[in-house]
């Protein structure tokens, strides 16, 4: 799987052939195919394992906060210091347009857990009466949409003068926050 993430990220997904991937680790091509069933297949376990990870992560934090809007806060912190610490692993889950159907539908995936991981932290903001809306969906896309956005540039945009990250990712998730707050 390591060796797949890397060249898919290398040279595109639509680019790499299981060929290419067994070449990489020195195995025959039908070896991989004993676990699993095609590239697509390949792609999904390790989108797959790289939402649970991140799940495992910010369920962890967040059982240890009590203050809904805090919980929020360090949840969409660790979503971005997550994907910044693997940053392959998030432009593979974010950026790879895949030509064959994944094989786990969003409904059935650790991507929807993780997403659900936010949709809790908002659920609870909503239910201390402390959110302008009580749309919790599209706060929580909204949301989401705003700390995905900030991931990607951090990640992509390498040139650009950033202030420093942490001050940078701390007012940012800071504001998105207060867009919410009553």
């Amino acid at each position: 799987m390591d060796a797949a993430r890397e060249l898919f990220v290398e040279k595109g997904y639509e680019s790499v052939s299981m060929r290419k991937i067994a070449e990489r680790i020195e195995y025959s091509p039908t070896t991989i195919y004993l676990y699993f069933d095609d590239k697509a297949d390949l792609m999904t376990q390790i989108c797959e394992r790289t939402f649970a990870k991140l799940t495992h992560k910010i369920r962890s934090i967040n059982k240890e906060i009590d203050d809904p809007i805090e919980a929020l806060r360090a949840g969409m912190t660790e979503y971005i210091n997550f994907g910044l610490r693997h940053a392959s692993d998030y432009h593979l889950l974010f950026n790879t347009r895949m030509s064959e159907a994944p094989s786990v539908s969003f409904e059935e995936s650790n991507g929807k857990d993780a997403f659900e991981t936010l949709r809790e932290a908002v659920t609870a903001c909503v239910n201390a009466g402390i959110t302008r809306s009580r749309d919790i969906d599209a706060l929580s896309q909204s949301l989401w949409m705003g700390i995905h956005g900030i991931t990607s540039l951090l990640i992509t945009q390498t040139g650009f003068p950033f202030v420093g990250k942490k001050r940078l990712i701390g007012q940012s998730v800071d504001i998105l926050i207060e867009g919410i707050r009553k």
